[in-house]
C-alpha cells in the first residue's frame, strides 16, 4: 500500500504539472490574443484620427472667406469689385472720415481707394490675422504700405471691424493712428 500511495501521489503531481503547461500555454495564448487585439485597435485609432482632422480644414466662416476675397480685390487694386462687396450704402468709421461714422455708396468707396491708389501706386495689405466674432463681424489686424512718387513710404498698422449681414459688409470701423511724426 505504501508503493500505491507514492504512485498515486507521484501521479497527482504530474497531473499538477501537466494542468500547470496547459494553463501556461492557455495564457501565452491569451496574450498573443491581447496583444494582436490591442496592435489592431491602434492602428484602426490611427486612421479615424486621419480623417477627423481633415474636416475643419475644409470648415470655413462664409464671412471668413468675404473677407479674404475682399482682401485680394484690394491688393490687385479692383476697387469697383472690392466696394460690390458692400451693401448699397454702408456705414464708415475712419480717422480720416473724423470721429462720426459716415455712410458711402458703391461709387465713393471706389472713387476714394482709386484716388488713393493714385497717390501710392503699390498699395498693398499685409493681413496679419483674422479674427471671425460670433455670426456678424469680422475682426482683421493688417499692415498697410505704400511708396508715393517722389518716394516717400509708409507702413501703418491697421485694424478693421466689419459686420457683414446677409452677404455683404454693412459697417467699416477702421482704426489706426494717423497723427503726423
Amino acid at each position: 500500500m505504501p508503493k500505491y500511495f507514492e504512485f498515486s501521489e507521484y501521479f497527482g503531481n504530474f497531473g499538477l504539472v501537466r494542468n500547470l503547461e496547459l494553463l501556461t500555454r492557455k495564457s501565452q495564448d491569451m496574450k498573443r490574443l491581447i496583444l494582436t487585439l490591442l496592435l489592431f485597435s491602434f492602428i484602426i485609432s490611427c486612421t479615424k484620427k486621419e480623417t477627423t482632422t481633415e474636416k475643419p480644414a475644409t470648415t470655413q466662416n462664409p464671412n471668413e472667406a468675404l473677407i479674404k476675397q475682399y482682401y485680394e480685390y484690394f491688393n490687385t487694386h479692383e476697387w469697383t469689385k472690392m466696394a460690390e462687396m458692400y451693401a448699397d450704402t454702408a456705414d464708415f468709421k475712419d480717422p480720416s472720415f473724423g470721429t462720426e461714422i459716415v455712410k458711402q455708396t458703391h461709387q465713393q468707396t471706389s472713387t476714394k481707394y482709386a484716388e488713393l491708389n493714385k497717390i501710392f501706386p503699390n498699395l498693398h495689405d499685409e493681413v496679419v490675422a483674422i479674427y471671425p466674432s460670433g455670426e456678424k463681424h469680422i475682426t482683421v489686424e493688417f499692415i498697410s504700405t505704400g511708396t508715393a512718387a517722389d518716394g516717400s513710404k509708409f507702413v501703418l498698422p491697421i485694424c478693421t471691424i466689419f459686420t457683414i449681414e446677409n452677404g455683404k459688409i454693412t459697417k467699416d470701423f477702421t482704426y489706426y493712428d494717423n497723427f503726423q511724426e
